[in-house]
């Protein structure tokens, strides 16, 4: 996959002192400083070139020297300032890396329509079908339709070993497919209503419904239902077990998010019930490098992103976007996390958003969605993130790309940018 224009960390940190022990034997210096050290190195004080073995020890030559070092020290430091401010804590990408034509994607709030799974396959549902994305050789293969005009796919979940598809649909129905024979496993039951989300914890697939209810079902038993809960007072539209699988977050319609300890579910005893959202709660997102921290995205008449202590149940950061808020990803490269948005009456409409963490301020934006944003997703080596759209586009964004060093990548990313609006045809 050819690489859009990446993003670069502040290279000043290499210039400072306290870190020169640090600073790796490649590291390329400025120019300038080059071209100052192998003068200050073949030429004496007054300019003229060194003669080997000539004794210099007055005491009067030697003050000139110590003025010459000083003076050096600090034509260096000037170089080094210049330097870096010179070079932006991050070039943010000019556009997509690719675009894919996605027709019948549905422009609906509450469906979690795509997933990336570990075998660089993209899943994503378009309408009544469901489409698989090759992202090494780009083969697109139809693995269902559904007939009929009142059901269709409205969650897609990739297993953790991406051996299983979980689909979950409008009317209820929750299946298990096979994808390398493209072939329906089971079919699991429980729920009354349309499953708009679901989230894969190992053996245990937990699936979020319009019925109110959460149910983990034991894809090896026979008897799948592990398990059922019904403490959501509207429709549960977001799902994700933390990465160790130990806490369950899940997000509703009627503005509630609760966190759940694995070991307790059967008793339907929440570890905390959190209501600072004044809207529906559908993006969540863990924190890769903080085991007990999670992020919330409320919707049109909330638009914050809430930082979240779950061992404590506190909020201990909380940031207004002033836009619906439709998916969060984590940056496992660096500590940032993306936003995606769709409607809003002020900002961030249809856009991306990137936030620094603990921090949480902004470090930009993104996005040539013409309409609001569905769902994100991100690849299995955590570098691009895809956005999908209701203007019924994919759009790939290199946003999470690792560091790289060395002059030029200005220009690099503005060609990068001319050449990335590439629009493919899904299907």
């Amino acid at each position: 996959m050819d690489e859009s224009a990446t993003w670069r960390l502040p290279e000043s940190d290499w210039y400072s002192p306290r870190r020169l022990h640090d600073c790796p034997t490649h590291y390329s210096f400025p120019q300038a400083y080059r071209q100052k050290l192998i003068e200050n190195l073949s030429l004496d004080s007054q300019g003229r070139p060194f003669k080997i073995m000539v004794f210099r020890g007055s005491p009067k030559s030697s003050r000139k020297s110590i003025r010459f070092v000083d003076e050096l020290r600090q034509e260096v430091a000037a170089i080094f300032e210049k330097d870096c401010k010179q070079t932006p804590y991050r070039c943010i990408p000019k556009g997509e890396k690719r675009v894919l034509d996605a027709p019948r994607l549905r422009n609906d709030y509450y469906s979690n329509i795509m997933s990336w799974g570990i075998n660089n396959i993209l899943a994503v549902a378009l309408g009544p079908e469901l489409y698989l994305w090759n992202s090494e050789d780009q083969a697109v293969h139809k693995l269902l339709q559904v007939r009929g005009g009142n059901d269709w796919p409205t969650s897609v979940t990739w297993s953790e070993d991406a051996s299983t598809l979980a689909v979950g649909y409008m009317c209820s129905n929750l299946q298990l497919w096979d994808v390398e024979s493209s072939k329906l496993i089971r079919s699991l039951q429980g729920h009354s209503g349309r499953i708009a989300s679901t989230a894969w914890n190992g053996h245990i697939l937990t699936s979020g419904s319009r019925d109110k209810s959460i149910i983990n079902h034991d894809v090896r038993a026979a008897n799948s239902l592990a398990s059922c809960i019904k403490r959501h007072a509207d429709e549960v539209c977001g799902l994700k077990w933390s990465t160790e699988g130990n806490r369950l977050a899940s997000g509703g319609n009627e503005n509630l998010l609760y966190i759940w300890e694995a070991s307790k579910m059967s008793s339907s005893k929440f570890l905390h019930r959190l209501s600072d959202h004044c809207a529906a709660v559908k993006a969540l997102a863990w924190c890769p490098y903080q085991n007990n921290v999670l992020a919330s995205g409320g919707g049109l008449s909330d638009g914050c992103i809430k930082i979240w202590n779950t061992e404590k149940g506190i909020c201990i950061n909380n940031i207004e976007t002033k836009a619906q808020i439709c998916g969060l990803e984590w940056n496992r490269h660096h500590k940032e996390i993306l936003s995606g948005h769709g409607y809003s009456i002020r900002e961030n409409q249809n856009k991306l958003c990137l936030w620094r963490y603990p921090s949480m301020t902004k470090v930009g934006e993104l996005g040539n969605h013409k309409s609001r944003i569905i769902n994100l997703c991100q690849s299995p080596d955590g570098i691009t993130v895809i956005s999908a759209g209701a203007d019924e586009t994919l759009r790939f964004w290199d946003v999470f790309g690792p560091p790289t060093a060395g002059a030029g990548n200005s220009m690099v990313s503005d060609l990068q940018g001319l050449l990335s609006f590439r629009t493919s045809l899904l299907r």
